[in-house]
């Protein structure tokens, strides 16, 4: 039987929109046709999400996130034998987009290999139609999304990296310039707000957090964040200890427990991804 590679909604049918007429474009990439069919049924009912394109194969995946300007592509990880590697194609060839990735249990490689290659929210596909959408509208403005156990899993792996050896690792070297956005981010400020406090640009800062995540071998703001709390990047910053790491580490641990959802957002983690 032959199969459509790619669906698209007709983007001149009246909607209302939020109040800045901006709607979160999304794609849907999911095997199960009935999936496809009840995420778009879900996001009917809201006024600020809208999906341009669908897909049922990596290869389709590929064409509608060429083909259409989406804010995020919902990814089901089960559609490639290797959905890390799918990840890091879908976002060289589409870097604007954010990646939210459905899992259908629980794993913990996974989970953190999708992180270190940019996904920007994972889910699983059990996960409740109001908190899919509250995750889109985090995702799409910059902000990282895992649940509990996925957020508990990150820490881990940051706190086993923070206490490994670190003789035979090269001594990072970041430009003055450098080492004042990493500072501004460690102390929660937006790319804007970056900007006006170093006398630049939005797309600037965006430029030098990237130069910045390939020195370190992180890849957002999340890791970057974490990264900073075991190691000494910025010149003058030291690595909190006793009663001031616990209250770092509480305010991380602090967004897996909090009521309600499961957003990753302490208050040293940033709300913007660099790009």
């Amino acid at each position: 039987m032959a199969s459509i590679p790619v669906s698209v909604d007709n983007l001149d049918t009246p909607h209302e929109g939020d109040s800045n007429g901006h709607f979160i474009r999304v794609i849907v990439a999911d095997t199960q046709a009935i999936f496809r069919a009840g995420l778009r049924k879900i996001f009917a009912l809201e006024d600020d999400i809208r999906v341009v394109g669908q897909a049922e194969t990596l290869a389709q995946t590929l064409a509608a996130a060429k083909k259409f300007s989406a804010d995020v592509l919902i990814f089901e990880a089960a559609l490639t034998p290797s959905p890390m590697e799918a990840v890091s194609d879908l976002l060289r060839q589409a870097p604007q987009m954010k990646l939210v990735v459905v899992t259908h249990e629980p794993n913990e490689e996974l989970t953190l290999e999708l992180f270190r290659r940019g996904a920007h929210g994972i889910v699983s596909r059990e996960v409740e139609p109001e908190t899919l959408v509250e995750c889109l509208r985090k995702v799409s403005q910059g902000e990282p999304w895992l649940d509990r156990q996925g957020v508990s899993w990150v820490l881990s792996a940051y706190r086993t990296q923070g206490t490994r050896p670190t003789g035979s690792r090269p001594k990072v070297q970041l430009t003055p310039k450098e080492s004042l956005i990493v500072s501004c981010v460690t102390q929660g400020m937006k790319n804007k707000e970056i900007a006006l406090r170093v006398g630049t640009t939005e797309q600037v800062v965006k430029n030098y957090l990237r130069k910045v995540y390939d020195k370190l071998g992180v890849a957002d703001r999340l890791e970057l964040a974490l990264y900073c709390l075991n190691h000494r990047v910025v010149e003058g910053e030291k690595k909190p200890e006793g009663a001031a790491a616990d209250q770092v580490n509480g305010k991380a641990n602090g967004a897996a427990a909090g009521a309600g959802t499961a957003l990753v957002n302490p208050a040293i983690i940033p709300n913007e991804n660099p790009s």
